[in-house]
This record gives C-alpha cells, sequence and structure tokens, in this order.
C-alpha cells in the first residue's frame, strides 16, 4: 500500500516530457489549473490598473485608448481564459472520472487535443496584446469592432479557437456520464457535481458553435469587407448582438453550473447531512441550462428590438430564477440543523450563498424592462456582472480548489491562512463592487475613464476595497504554494465525508482506484455512515 501511495500521478511517469504526451485526465486538469491561474493573476492585474485609474476623477495614469484596451483585455482574459474553463476543464478534468469510478475519461486523445487547442488559442489571443490589444470591450460590438485599428482579428480569432477546447470537453464530459459510470452507479445516485459538470456540457456543445460562426462572419467582414454587421456596409450591427447573445447567456451558466454543483457537495458534507431535495438540485440544473437559451434578448432592451418580443423576453427572464431558487432554498435547508464544521472550503460556500444571491436577485431587477432602461450601460451592471460572476463561479471554485486540494496534491494547507485569506477577499469583493450599485444608479456609466466629481467618494470606497481584495488573493497564493512541499500529509480522507474520490489515496494513483471501486452507499448518505478523518 505505502509503495502504491507514493507513485501517484504527480511523478508516475516521470519526466517533463510525459506531461506533453499524457492522456491522464488529471494532468490534463492539472495543466489547465496552472493555465487558468496564470490567466487570473493576469486579468487581476490588469483589474487593479483599472481601479488605479479610477480612484481620481481625472487622468491621472492612462490616456483614454489605453483604457479602453485595459478593461477589453480584463474583460476577455478573464472570460474566455479564466472563468469558462475553470471549473469544468481544471476541477472537472481531474475530479469527475474519479467521482464516477471510472479510470478515465471516455476519450482521452480527444481530452489532450482540447488542451492543446486552449494553448493555441490562449497564444493567438496573447499574440493580439503585444499587437497593442483590442478596445472593442469583450463583447467585440459592431460595428465598433469591424472599424477600430487594433488587433481585433487576432483576438476574435483566439476565441473562435478557444471554442473548440470547450466544444471538445463539453462532449468527452457527456460522453463520459453517460458510458463510465461504476456498476450500480445511476442517475440518481451522482453527485451533484456530476450533474452540473452534465448540464454545462450540454450547453457547450450547443451554444458554442453560435459565437463560432459569430466570430467567423466578423473576421469575414473585417478581411474581405463583407456586409454582415457592419450599416456602412449594408450589415445589421443588432444581428451581432442577437448571434453573441445567443451564445453569451447561456455560457453565463457554463460558468456558474458546475459552480452550483460545487456548493452542492459542499454545504452538504460539511454539514454532515444529507442534501435536501437532491432530484430538484439535480433537475434544476438541466432546467437552467434549458431556460438560458431563451433569455438572450433581455440583453438588449435598448437596442430598438420589438417591446413585444422585449416583454417575452422580460418573462422568461423571470422564470430562470425558479430553478436558481430551487437551489438556494434546497442549500439552507440543507444547513439547518446539519453539524456544520467551518473549514475554509464551507467559509467560500457560505460567501457565495451571499455573493451570488445579491447577484442573483439584481438579476430579477434587470429584467424589468423599465428598470433596465435606467440602469442600462451604467455601473449596477458592473456590480451585478461581477457579483454573478464572481460572487458566483470564482467563489465556488475557489470552495472547490481548497475542497479537492488535498486530493489533487496530497498534502493539507494552513487552515488558518485559508480562513483569513477568505475573510479579507469577502470584505474586499463586498467593498469593491456594492459602491458600483450605488454609482450606477446614480447615473455613473461604464467604460469611461473619467467621471464627475459627485462620484468620487464611492470610487475611493471600491478601489481600495479591490486592494483588499488582492490582499486575499496574494495570501492564498502563498499558503497553497507552500503547501505542495510543506504542508501535512492528507491521507485520503481529510474532510472525513463521502464519494468515491475519498477512497483512494492522495494523490490520486495513475489508475485512479487500488481496486474495483464500490458502491456501498449514496455520496449523502450521512445518516448511514460517518466515516473517520485520515490526516
Amino acid at each position: 500500500m505505502s509503495n502504491f501511495a507514493e507513485r501517484n500521478f504527480l511523478n508516475t511517469p516521470a519526466g517533463w516530457k510525459s506531461w506533453l504526451v499524457t492522456l491522464d485526465h488529471k494532468r490534463i486538469g492539472l495543466m489547465y489549473l496552472y493555465a487558468i491561474m496564470t490567466f487570473l493573476a493576469v486579468g487581476g492585474l490588469i483589474a487593479l490598473a483599472i481601479r488605479l485609474e479610477l480612484l481620481n476623477p481625472g487622468s491621472d495614469f492612462v490616456t483614454a485608448d489605453i483604457y479602453n484596451r485595459l478593461f477589453t483585455l480584463h474583460g476577455a482574459i478573464m472570460i474566455f481564459l479564466f472563468i469558462i474553463p475553470s471549473i469544468p476543464a481544471a476541477l472537472g478534468n481531474i475530479m469527475l472520472p474519479v467521482m464516477i469510478g471510472a479510470k478515465d475519461v471516455a476519450l482521452p486523445r480527444l481530452n489532450l487535443l482540447s488542451w492543446y487547442i486552449f494553448c493555441i488559442g490562449a497564444f493567438i489571443a496573447l499574440y493580439s496584446i503585444l499587437k497593442g490589444g483590442v478596445d472593442t470591450g469583450w463583447t467585440f460590438y459592431t460595428p465598433y469592432s469591424s472599424s477600430t485599428e487594433t488587433a481585433v482579428i487576432a483576438m476574435t480569432f483566439g476565441a473562435f479557437i478557444l471554442g473548440f477546447s470547450s466544444i471538445f470537453t463539453g462532449i468527452n464530459f457527456i460522453v463520459t456520464i453517460h458510458k463510465l459510470r461504476m456498476p450500480g452507479l445511476t442517475w440518481f445516485k451522482l453527485p451533484l457535481f456530476v450533474w452540473g459538470l452534465y448540464a454545462t456540457a450540454i450547453i457547450q456543445v450547443l451554444a458554442t458553435p453560435v459565437v463560432a460562426i459569430t466570430l467567423a462572419l466578423l473576421i469575414m467582414e473585417r478581411l474581405w469587407g463583407v456586409g454582415i454587421f457592419d450599416p456602412a456596409m449594408g450589415g445589421d450591427p443588432v444581428l451581432f448582438q442577437h448571434f453573441f447573445w445567443f451564445y453569451s447567456h447561456p455560457v453565463v451558466y457554463v460558468m456558474i453550473l458546475p459552480g452550483m454543483g460545487i456548493i452542492s457537495e459542499v454545504i452538504a458534507h460539511f454539514s454532515k447531512k444529507r442534501i435536501f431535495g437532491y432530484r430538484a438540485i439535480a433537475f434544476s440544473s438541466l432546467g437552467i441550462a434549458f431556460l438560458g437559451f431563451l433569455v438572450w434578448g433581455h440583453h438588449m432592451f435598448t437596442s430598438g428590438q420589438s417591446e413585444y418580443a422585449a416583454m417575452i423576453f422580460s418573462m422568461i427572464t423571470f422564470f430562470v430564477a425558479i430553478p436558481s431558487g430551487i437551489k438556494i432554498f434546497n442549500w439552507l435547508a440543507t444547513l439547518y440543523n446539519g453539524k456544520i464544521t467551518l473549514e475554509t472550503p464551507m467559509l467560500y460556500a457560505l460567501i457565495f450563498l451571499f455573493t451570488f444571491g445579491i447577484g442573483g436577485l439584481t438579476g430579477i431587477f434587470l429584467g424589468a424592462i423599465a428598470v433596465d432602461i435606467h440602469l442600462h450601460d451604467t455601473y449596477f451592471i458592473v456590480a451585478h456582472f461581477h457579483y454573478t460572476m464572481m460572487g458566483g463561479t470564482v467563489m465556488a471554485f475557489l470552495g472547490g480548489l481548497h475542497y479537492w486540494w488535498p486530493k489533487i496534491f496530497g498534502r493539507m494547507y494552513n487552515e488558518t491562512h485559508g480562513k483569513i485569506s477568505a475573510f479579507l477577499i469577502f470584505v474586499g469583493f463586498n467593498m469593491t463592487f456594492i459602491p458600483q450599485f450605488f454609482l450606477g444608479s446614480q447615473g455613473m456609466p461604464r467604460r469611461y475613464y473619467m467621471y464627475a466629481d459627485r462620484f468620487h467618494t464611492l470610487n475611493i470606497v471600491s478601489t481600495v476595497g479591490s486592494w483588499i481584495l488582492a490582499a486575499g488573493f496574494f495570501l492564498m497564493l502563498y499558503y497553497l504554494v507552500r503547501s505542495i512541499k510543506h504542508g501535512k500529509p492528507a491521507g485520503a480522507n481529510p474532510w472525513g465525508i463521502h464519494g468515491l474520490e475519498w477512497t483512494t489515496p492522495s494523490p490520486v494513483p495513475p489508475e485512479n482506484f487500488l481496486e474495483e471501486p464500490k458502491l456501498e452507499h449514496g455520496p449523502y448518505d450521512y445518516d448511514k455512515f460517518m466515516p473517520e478523518k485520515t490526516v
């Protein structure tokens, strides 16, 4: 046993060349993890530069053109290179097969290909930065993206390539979940993280081709003058918005659904209680995925679309709140009377409930046409978006990262440092973005690098909050990296919780399991069996 435990996916086979051709899902997921954490750091540093410029009303450090390029790069890097692949491609790749008792994903070579396609797309996107960047905003709205002299073609082509990586990952997960579940692991015994990945994969496969075609048409328009979106050439810029948001609203759920799966895992396991309403949470993931395809028009209330279409999109937007509300209600019911312990992953789950709750509630506000017309393109939108994406996806990602970190690396991080970091991130995040709700409601437009003096005080609070937020992330970087060599050995089940992934050594062996795994109980059956911690 000891020899096998020392032989794990991190060191077997040895040598850096073995990583380049690996078919091991865990190694591929770990390479994704290293890449996305790098892009998180880059995008975060750009965000700090943006907030530093906004500390004062006037132009302090950068010109208007540079500011436009900074917020475009921040959005493009965070969306396409971090948030979209963060949970599915990184944590999903590492944990999915282990959680269903499989030895690997169904299509390991396609999995490796998706990683290399991701690298190619990221390289092309970074090349656009070296060429001077892009100043269109991460949405690449026409006609501006058709006429600007910045590197739009390189950036959009990079995003086009990245889409194939997302599609391949989605196909792989669908086939893996259908075909490689261990005997006895029926659909309604699956961990809810797997349900989240399954719903996400469906969206990836169905929605991503739409934005790929849209970006390809945009490139054709710039290269060959084909009038598709640019009104100067007979095109329709609103058509671009329809195509873009038909993809981009479902992709919000590519970002958030696997995060919701993580929250289900963490809350149940650190409450030591069976998840409340398992089937309702599972089906609500599919419901969110379905409804996500029907509400893209609520991003376009001010675009001149038919008022009847706007009314329909508004109504369907309110329906999206139902499956999301089901999840939040069931998580709170799971917490009720649970044997709650406040380890770092649980702290991030509780932060998620608070911040994503605000993000979802303000989304309901924006679904009302009259309110949206007043708040459209103000800092209220910026705050809502960050409460949904960062307060939702990123907080869930951090919870999952801390939850499975001992399983991935076989070492425990410093729990005290983890709690301090979570506190700093919570305080810094809310201090950064709550003032932006007030700024937006008072009329401060987004994408402006200069603003009226009456907005100065709230911008100071927001910028200072970003510094606290950054301090929390720097502390996290310190203790996680340090734990890889100096952390206490984790053992197979450091948290003393359920799940097939906690029955195999840490770090996980190349074959995932010592022997054929056996399903002795469901993943949330805490009333039947309480495992012991193995730290």
